[in-house]
């Protein structure tokens, strides 16, 4: 098993490196071959691993490779840790990003950077299962990073594009403000529990240890495993976009189309997710921890759901989405509705995938025109894309009996089922954020495949399919995100997949009232078409059709009377606004008064120039006396020896 997980996270490396430093000399057609044909091979022995786990009875995995430094009792090393959840992550990681590749043929064929893009997705791909496959905390840290770098590459990856090049910058910036947090987190783990291992410290959590107590002031102190967890999740903020470190995500629609499938589907943005899954023995042990997460999630789901309703960008309605689903999966963290999380991440990443893909091959057929309202009718001279676009957005808003359908309506049941502080605001709010689901995700549906077409007579007698390698790939994930609710949910809930991987306490078990709905899920389906969120979900569908097909001057009315929410929305609810025109221009401002201040006043002003000038001046008056006559020197002479002598009758009569 040991070979096959270094073939796993290692034939990426290699593909990369190739391609990145030989892409030139191999050509193009080479360069896809041998990327695709490394993440293949990973994607096949991820799955094999994964299908051991579910079926053939596999063992966790939890091995040292070397270690690379030893500092004091702090042993730096390399290692797996293999279990269940990993596995899910691995094949599902892999998977996504097979098919991008294949689909990145179709969409980059043009492109000048062709075999860069295919170096820096398998490097992409390699740091992420670094992340996921990592034993302990600071092997966890470089993926963690690493993944950060190439996103930084791939979002800016046409760097002549100025729009590109603010993106990356503002992805690197924020997600450094939440890695301040997570490596805090770290470094309390480290205090708290003498190791970076994760053995270890789930292994003291489990045999009960001593918290800490972290003083704020004489009369409040801190649980030092809340501020650890706390931290964590910070960092975890950053990585998968939650208010208020989310801004960089829509921006990062900049990058090409594969990129934000990539990113946005089961990778960087799901890699918090996974992370507080992975410590959920450390948040069972801090409520404070999990009413935190619950507020930060449900926050996001809902507020950035009434953002894809202004859309108009079609990448941008689905990056919305992104954020919206994500806020999802950390409100089932914040539930202790771990395996929930992550089942959601398993059926998100394959429908989000289908939806980026898909509105890329309609961006190639647009001639890379984005914007939804010069499209419309696209449905007849695209119908295999119309098809996969469609099966993904049923699955996107929950329709039952779609993969989406069985992970969102447990997150929403466990919320339910959940007796924290913030789990009213919680439910509210995933329950809302099912209406505008539906309500953004069909009216983009609506705009782009129905209503007459709206683009110029050019575009539109050119408009055609996609080509085999853009299709295949949209076949592959519209089949997971038809069916894969219906293959692992069982498992999933009963917590008999994850296994000992993830813990939760008993007083925080909100899914066993979900087993028994969940044992047969074609009840729990027919089910699904008599509950509230399903009625929503018609709610929102019904809406967008109104407002797009059917009555579509109602639109315009709506915003005019509705102008000061449209104001807030159109602005992203000032945050760009407050991050950029007040707290980084404020930081400008700050710095540029320092400088004056400090560094041009008093360091060079005063001791470099000042200190130079006075000397010069004294020198000037000094110079002076400098005549030549030896008369005047003698003078001088005579009055420093009466100076020296006045000073010693001084001393000798102080004495």
């Amino acid at each position: 098993m040991l070979n096959q997980l270094l073939a796993i996270v290692l034939l990426p490396l290699a593909a990369a490196i190739v391609a990145g430093l030989a892409g030139n000399l191999i050509g193009r057609a080479w360069s896809h071959r041998i990327t695709i044909g490394a993440v293949a091979v990973s994607c096949a022995l991820a799955i094999n691993i994964a299908l051991g786990f579910a079926f053939g009875g596999l063992q966790s995995l939890n091995v040292t490779l070397y270690s690379w430094a030893q500092l004091g009792g702090l042993n730096l090393q390399v290692g797996f840790l293999i279990d269940p959840l990993t596995s899910t992550m691995m094949a599902v990681v892999t998977f996504v990003s097979l098919m991008v590749h294949v689909y990145t043929i179709g969409y980059m064929k043009d492109d000048p950077g062709y075999s860069r893009f295919f170096s820096y997705i398998s490097l992409f791909t390699f740091a992420m299962l670094t992340l996921v496959m990592s034993n302990n905390f600071l092997q966890l840290f470089f993926g963690w990073e690493a993944v950060g770098l190439v996103s930084y590459l791939l979002i800016g990856f046409w760097y002549k594009k100025e729009t590109a090049i603010f993106a990356n910058l503002k992805a690197f910036l924020v997600n450094r403000v939440g890695d301040f947090g997570f490596l805090l987190g770290i470094a309390g783990v480290y205090m708290i529990f003498g190791t970076l291992d994760y053995a270890p410290v789930f292994e003291q959590v489990a045999k009960g240890f001593n918290d800490i107590q972290i003083p704020i002031s004489e009369e409040i102190a801190w649980s030092g495993i809340t501020f650890v967890c706390i931290c964590l999740f910070i960092g975890a903020m950053g990585k998968s976009a939650q208010v208020p470190l989310h801004v960089w995500l829509p921006d990062s629609m900049e990058g090409p189309t594969p990129i934000s499938a990539l990113i946005h589907a089961a990778t960087m943005v799901t890699a918090g997710v996974f992370m507080v899954a992975r410590m959920s023995p450390l948040f069972e042990l801090s409520e404070v921890a999990l009413n935190v997460v619950l507020v930060i999630g449900a926050t996001t789901a809902l507020f950035m759901g009434f953002l894809g309703v202004i859309q108009n960008d079609i990448k941008r309605v689905v990056a919305y989405s992104t954020l919206s689903q994500l806020g999802y999966m950390v409100v089932a963290l914040g539930a202790s509705a771990y395996s929930v999380a992550i089942f959601h991440l398993v059926t998100h990443a394959f429908f989000k995938a289908l939806l980026f893909l898909g509105a890329g091959a309609v961006i190639i057929a647009m001639h890379h025109e984005q914007d939804i309202r010069k499209m419309g009718g696209l449905g007849k001279m695209m119908p295999w894309t119309y098809a996969t676009c469609l099966i993904g957005s049923l699955a996107l808003i929950g329709f039952p009996g779609f993969s989406g359908f069985f992970s969102k309506e447990a997150i929403i049941l466990a919320t339910g089922n959940s007796n924290l502080a913030a789990a009213d605001y919680a439910y509210f709010a995933v329950l809302a954020g099912v209406f505008f689901t539906a309500l953004y995700s069909f009216r983009m549906f609506f705009l782009v495949f129905h209503t007459k077409p709206r683009m110029d007579e050019h575009t539109k007698s050119h408009v055609k399919e996609s080509s085999l390698v853009v299709l295949i790939p949209l076949i592959l994930l519209a089949v997971p995100s038809l069916i894969s609710g219906w293959i692992i949910a069982p498992n999933v809930i009963d917590g008999s997949f994850f296994g000992d991987a993830i813990y939760v306490s008993e007083n925080h078990d909100v899914l066993k009232p979900l087993v028994e709905p969940y044992s047969s899920q074609l009840g729990l389906t027919l089910h699904g078409f008599l509950t509230l969120p399903f009625l929503l979900a018609m709610g929102g569908l019904v809406t967008a059709f109104v407002f797009t097909v059917w009555k579509p001057e109602w639109r315009e009315t709506l915003y005019n009377r509705l102008s000061v929410i449209n104001s807030v929305l159109k602005n992203h609810y000032y945050f760009d606004k407050i991050y950029i025109d007040y707290i980084s221009a404020g930081g400008v401002g700050l710095g540029k008064r320092f400088w004056r201040w400090i560094d041009a006043g008093l360091i060079d002003g005063w001791i470099v120039n000042g200190s130079a000038k006075t000397i010069g001046a004294i020198s000037g008056q000094v110079r002076k006396i400098q005549s030549g006559y030896l008369y005047h020197y003698v003078l001088v002479m005579v009055i420093g020896l009466l100076a020296f002598l006045g000073w010693m009758y001084w001393r000798a009569l102080a004495g």
